[in-house]
C-alpha cells in the first residue's frame, strides 16, 4: 500500500514539476484524457511525436500523464511584431493549365507563391474547395492529377467543396490519403456521428499558433449526385463554426475558417459565409468559395475578413495580417490577377508534373470523334441563363438515344465550350466531366410544369439549374412571380396535358433530385442508359453537330424582342 502511495506522489510531483517549469513559456500543450504523443503531434504542422518526446526528455513515448505540460518544439519563442501572409484559391475546378476563358494556371500561381514565400517568413497556402473535378486532366484519374500538382505546390490545407464529392465519398477519402495536406470539413458527419474528414489543424509560424477548420456547404446534398453523399449529414455551418471556435480559441492565437459556403443570394441564408461571420464571433479570416465571387479587397463582417478569389484560378488571393504580440492589428486582402501573371514564368516543377500527367492521359483523350464547323457554346454565363447550341446538341443526343418524349439536362452540368475543328473525346469529357449517365423516366405533365417553373425561377440570374430541353417548347413571363411564370408548354406540337404521363430522358443527378429538381426523385425509372458523355460522343460520331440549332424552344414572352432566342442567337 505504501509503495502504491509513493508511486502516486512521484507521478504528481512529476506533473507539478512540468507545470511549474513551463507554465510561463511559449509553445506549451496540456495533456488531456485520451491524448497520445502522435495525436498531439497531428495538430502541429511539421512536428512528429518523436520531436515532442525529444523536446521533453520522454524516453517512453507511451507514458504521458493527464495534466502534463509539454513543450512543442520550435514554438518556444515569437517575435513581438510579426506578419502572417495567407494565400488562397477556390473553385479552380481542376483548371491546372492556363486557358483563354480560364485562369493563369497552377504553374504561374506556384511561381507567385514561391516568390511570396521567399520574401516572407510566415506564409500559408489554402484552397476553399472544388479543386478535384471539372476537366479532362482530373476526370480520367478521379482527381489524382490535381493532388499531384497541389502537393508539388505545397498547399497547407483545403476544405471539401460539393464537387470534390463527385467521385464519391470513398474516393474523396482516398484523395485525402494522397495529399500531403489535410482536407478539412468539421460539419460533415457519418451515420455513426464521427467526422468524415479531419475537422481542424493547428499550424504554427514563428511561434504563432493558427487554428484552421473546414466548413462544407449543406447544398452538397443536392449539388453532387445524392449517391455520393449517402449516409452523410451536413450539419449547420454556423452551429459547427461556433463549436470549433470554442474548441480552438484557448489553443490558438488566430482562427481561420476554410469555407465552401459562398455569398450567393440564392443560397439559403444560414448556409452562407456571411451568415456564419455575422452569428459567430472569433473567426479572424474566412477563406471562402462556392459562389465563384471575386472580392478584390475582401468583405469585413463582424470583425471577420471574408475573402474569395473568383473562379478557375483567375486570381490568387493574398491576405496580410499584421500582428503585435499575438494580437492582429490589421487585416487586408488583395487579388493577384491573371493579367498580372502574364509576365510570370511558370514554375518548372509544376510544368513538369502537368506534362507527365498529360502524357499519361494523351492516348485516351486525343481520339477524334467528330468535326465541328461552329463553336459550340458551353460558357457558364450562357448555359445558366438560356439555351445554347451545345445544350441543344446534348439534349438532341439524349432524346434520340432514349426515344423519350422530352429531354432535360441542367446548365450547371455543361462545363465548357467546344471550338471549331476536330472534336476529341477529351473535348466532350471536358464539357460533361461529371460521369453522369442517362435515365429514362415516366413523368406527369403536372411534374413537367413544376420542373419548368423551378428551372426558370431564377432567370435572368445565372443558375446551374437552368433547363436545357428537347422535345418541347416553353414560353414564360419573367415579370411574373416565381412559381407562376410558365405560360405555355408544347410537347411534340401538342399543348401540355397535366394529367397525362410522358417519358423523359434526364441525367442521373437530376433524376435523384439534384439541383433541387425534387419532383424527379420519386419517378419510376423506365430504363438506364450509358454515360451522358458517351451518348454525345456516339451521336457526334454519326451525326456531327446535327441538332445544335438554336430556336424558340425557350422564350421569355415578357419582352419578345429580347427573348432568350435573340439573346443566344450569337452562340
Amino acid at each position: 500500500m505504501k509503495r502504491k502511495l509513493s508511486l502516486v506522489l512521484v507521478l504528481v510531483l512529476i506533473v507539478s514539476m512540468f507545470s511549474f517549469s513551463f507554465s510561463d513559456s511559449h509553445g506549451m500543450y496540456t495533456v488531456k484524457d485520451g491524448d497520445t504523443l502522435a495525436k498531439i503531434a497531428s495538430n502541429y504542422e511539421g512536428v512528429s511525436y518523436q520531436d515532442i518526446a525529444d523536446a521533453n526528455n520522454i524516453s517512453n513515448v507511451d507514458l504521458i500523464l493527464v495534466g502534463q505540460e509539454l513543450m512543442i518544439p520550435g514554438m518556444e519563442t515569437i517575435s513581438k511584431n510579426s506578419d502572417l501572409v495567407i494565400l488562397h484559391t477556390n473553385d479552380t475546378h481542376s483548371r491546372i493549365k492556363a486557358g483563354k476563358y480560364d485562369g493563369m494556371g497552377f504553374a504561374a500561381i506556384a511561381t507567385k507563391v514561391n516568390e511570396i514565400r521567399e520574401a516572407n517568413e510566415n506564409v500559408l497556402l489554402f484552397d476553399a474547395g472544388d479543386a478535384f473535378h471539372g476537366q479532362v486532366i482530373s476526370q480520367l484519374n478521379e482527381g489524382e492529377s490535381v493532388v499531384r500538382v497541389m502537393n508539388t505546390m505545397k498547399y497547407d490545407a483545403m476544405t471539401a467543396g460539393n464537387h470534390d464529392f463527385n467521385y464519391g465519398q470513398d474516393r474523396l477519402l482516398e484523395l485525402n490519403q494522397m495529399t500531403d495536406f489535410p482536407i478539412l470539413a468539421s460539419n460533415v458527419m457519418k451515420e455513426d456521428g464521427s467526422p468524415l474528414l479531419p475537422k481542424s489543424r493547428i499550424f504554427y509560424k514563428n511561434g504563432l499558433k493558427i487554428g484552421v477548420f473546414g466548413l462544407a456547404t449543406p447544398e452538397t446534398l443536392y449539388k453532387t449526385h445524392p449517391d455520393n453523399v449517402e449516409g452523410l449529414d451536413f450539419v449547420s455551418p454556423a452551429i459547427v463554426a461556433q463549436q470549433m471556435v470554442d474548441l480552438l480559441e484557448d489553443e490558438t492565437d488566430i482562427i481561420i475558417a476554410l469555407s465552401h459556403l459562398g455569398i450567393d443570394e440564392s443560397t439559403q441564408e444560414e448556409y452562407t459565409s456571411k451568415y456564419v461571420a455575422e452569428t459567430v464571433s472569433g473567426i479572424d479570416v474566412m477563406i471562402d468559395g462556392h459562389s465563384h465571387t471575386e472580392l478584390p479587397e475582401g468583405m469585413m463582417v463582424n470583425n471577420t475578413l471574408i475573402v474569395q478569389a473568383g473562379e478557375y484560378d483567375k486570381n490568387l488571393g493574398i491576405v496580410q495580417l499584421s500582428i503585435d504580440d499575438k494580437v492582429i492589428t490589421s487585416k487586408s486582402a488583395e487579388l493577384f490577377t491573371k493579367e498580372e501573371a502574364e509576365s510570370v514564368d511558370g514554375d518548372t516543377d509544376v510544368l513538369n508534373a502537368v506534362a507527365d500527367i498529360e502524357e499519361a492521359n494523351a492516348e485516351i483523350t486525343s481520339a477524334v470523334v467528330a468535326t465541328s464547323d461552329i463553336e459550340l457554346n458551353g460558357e457558364r454565363s450562357f448555359v445558366r441563363t438560356g439555351q445554347t447550341n451545345l445544350g441543344n446538341l446534348i439534349t438532341k443526343a439524349m432524346i434520340e438515344e432514349t426515344g423519350a418524349d422530352i429531354a432535360i439536362t441542367n446548365g450547371g452540368g455543361i462545363r465548357a465550350s467546344i471550338n471549331p475543328g476536330p472534336v476529341t473525346k477529351g473535348d466532350v469529357i471536358t464539357v460533361l466531366p461529371f460521369g453522369n449517365y442517362v435515365i429514362k423516366q415516366e413523368i406527369t405533365g403536372e411534374a413537367i410544369l413544376a420542373a419548368m417553373e423551378h428551372g426558370l425561377s431564377a432567370y435572368p440570374e445565372a443558375q446551374g439549374f437552368f433547363p436545357h430541353i428537347a422535345g418541347m417548347e416553353v414560353k414564360f413571363d419573367s415579370s411574373k412571380e416565381v412559381g407562376n411564370r410558365v405560360t405555355e408548354i408544347m410537347i411534340n406540337g401538342e399543348l401540355l396535358d397535366e394529367s397525362k404521363t410522358y417519358t423523359m430522358a434526364t441525367n442521373d443527378f437530376m433524376a435523384a433530385g439534384g439541383d433541387n429538381y425534387t419532383m424527379f426523385s420519386d419517378l419510376e425509372t423506365v430504363t438506364e442508359y450509358g454515360g451522358l458523355d458517351e451518348i454525345l460522343i456516339d451521336w457526334m460520331r454519326e451525326n456531327g453537330t446535327n441538332g445544335a440549332e438554336v430556336d424558340n424552344r425557350i422564350m421569355d414572352v415578357s419582352d419578345e424582342i429580347s427573348s432568350i432566342f435573340i439573346q443566344k442567337l450569337a452562340a
